[in-house]
């Protein structure tokens, strides 16, 4: 797999997200500036300018027309995807950290920061479809965290049912997605282990989680039980699920501050592929020059993106050898 390099920002990349069809890639980054690509070859189509600080997050809605995104400028801004014109911008005490629309796209979820005072919260904004119309100003939805465990991630379920949260302190959360009641809250990663990323399987009915702790797993909307775990050598900072064939990615790397040139030679930033039923490692793709902060696949799984600490995007479309590549039928063998 060539990959193709995206150079559109100068600084670590925060995250990478295809939209639903998957001809579209964003990205964005700590250098204010969020960028749109053509997923099929890399051209960027342009930028979406607004933000006074680094942006953490981005989702674009089911149907393409909007755009959400979050940042260090403490606010959610709305997007109009064809022009790029902002047309909302919603205010917090604190940075946004994650955002992402339902299935209909008729709400979007945010999580802010627990800083200065400010309880980390998980909020929920109806959102008119029709970009000329109103928005509301106020959120429809407020789930406040407690001290020293602010929702780092969060996603949707299943029809909005759930909304789901990864913690500072490694657990997982189960809230209902109408009154914001929380249902379950469950130690999954090393106490004290940030849950870095979070993502739901394409029916969001199960997601993967990675943390500091060196692992990723496999859980359950419903029960939040842990039907799998990845085990690695490095802190992990994404992990995601593919499309056709029954592997999952995972990305991370030593904190830029820790690392070494030894780290770089020994491959520590690889995109490392697992597969999902066996929990074996199967093959790593190497390239970026830091830690793997992103990961997203195609959602007809043909291809995947990552950014790393090193500001690039690369994308990689998958070949032939890796829609043929049997691993059951190699491990049945290696077994007899």
């Amino acid at each position: 797999m060539r990959p193709i390099l995206l150079q559109g920002h100068e600084r670590a990349l925060t995250q990478v997200k295809y939209n639903k069809d998957g001809d579209l890639l964003f990205s964005v980054s700590k250098d204010h500036v969020i960028c749109v690509w053509y997923s099929q070859n890399g051209e960027r189509l342009g930028t979406y300018n607004g933000h006074q600080g680094a942006v953490w997050t981005i989702d674009p809605n089911p149907s393409s027309t909007i755009l959400a995104s979050g940042g260090a400028d403490n606010t959610i801004r709305l997007w109009d995807m064809k022009t790029g014109k902002l047309f909302k911008t919603w205010e917090f005490p604190t940075a946004v950290k994650r955002v992402e629309f339902t299935e209909d796209g008729l709400f979007v979820l945010g999580t802010t920061e627990e800083r200065m005072g400010h309880l980390g919260t998980i909020v929920v904004y109806p959102v008119n479809p029709d970009i000329e119309g109103e928005q509301v100003n106020e959120p429809s939805l407020r789930i406040v965290c407690e001290t020293k465990k602010k929702a780092v991630v969060a996603a949707w379920s299943y029809l909005g049912k759930y909304i789901i949260a990864g913690h500072e302190d490694g657990s997982v959360s189960q809230y209902d997605g109408k009154t914001g009641e929380q249902l379950l809250n469950v130690p999954v990663h090393e106490r004290g282990m940030l849950i870095m990323d979070m993502q739901m399987s394409a029916d969001k009915t199960y997601f993967i989680t990675a943390s500091k702790d060196k692992s990723a797993k496999i859980i359950d909307v419903k029960t939040l039980n842990i039907l799998k775990k990845f085990e690695t050598d490095t802190p992990l900072n994404t992990a995601a699920l593919t499309a056709k064939k029954e592997f999952v990615i995972l990305g991370g790397g030593q904190e830029a501050m820790n690392v070494t040139t030894t780290s770089a030679r020994q491959g520590k930033f690889e995109a490392r592929f697992y597969h999902k039923i066996f929990e074996d490692e199967i093959g790593r793709v190497r390239g970026h020059f830091g830690p793997l902060n992103t990961i997203a696949v195609h959602p007809a799984g043909v291809s995947y993106a990552s950014g790393g600490e090193d500001g690039y995007v690369r994308l990689h479309h998958f070949d032939k050898g890796y829609f043929d590549f049997m691993y059951e039928v190699e491990r049945t063998r290696a077994q007899h």
